[in-house]
């Protein structure tokens, strides 16, 4: 006369599977949405490469280069093969962090974040700096960050350590972007996809 209880969990497997599809459905349309409003953002403002120069720049050394020397190139094409490390030269914590997990969402292997040396002074304009032969990476790099410059590696190595680790591209993560969402999320997103 006793009736055996069933299971409690073996009835739940439907619901799952559509809270999964809703979770998955949701997600597309966030990125869809984001895509279109970074669109719109990108094509209402002018390119770096058209607008006005100084025609100089000022390195992690605080010295002032020629933008000769400072190269910058618009599309993403490739994120992996290398790794990239952030260096927080904005003074706003928990920057460098943000941007390594945005730079990570895009594809690139990512380092963990350090911060800027002592004796780099505190950065306004964020750079892409790459050690000999990896220019074509730190150029995707800075494509991904809105076509930020890219320059070769300064030496002393502008990081709390001194040094880059298994990283061959560096940024050097300045006020401009500190806590702001990547420019190039869409267009490198597209590229990949």
């Amino acid at each position: 006369m006793s009736r055996q209880a069933r299971p409690q969990n073996g009835g739940n497997g439907a619901g799952q599977n559509f809270n999964s599809t809703l979770s998955i459905v949701v997600a597309v349309i966030a990125v869809l949405v984001g895509f279109f409003i970074l669109r719109d953002i990108n094509s209402d403002s002018t390119s770096p490469a058209s607008s006005p120069s100084d025609d100089t720049s000022v390195d992690a050394s605080g010295t002032t280069v020629p933008d000769a020397a400072v190269t910058t190139l618009p599309a993403v094409t490739n994120t992996t093969g290398f790794k990239v490390l952030v260096a927080n030269g904005s003074g706003v914590p928990g920057s460098a962090g943000d941007m390594s997990v945005a730079l990570q969402g895009l594809g690139f292997i990512v380092q963990p974040p350090l911060n800027k040396s002592d004796a780099t002074p505190k950065q306004t304009l964020t750079m892409v700096y790459y050690i000999a032969g990896q220019e074509a990476n730190a150029a995707n790099v800075a494509a991904a960050l809105g076509g930020v410059a890219t320059a070769p590696m300064p030496d002393p190595v502008p990081t709390e350590t001194g040094n880059m680790g298994e990283a061959s591209v560096l940024v050097l993560l300045a006020t401009d972007l500190a806590g702001k969402p990547i420019a190039g999320a869409a267009a490198a997103t597209t590229v990949a996809g």
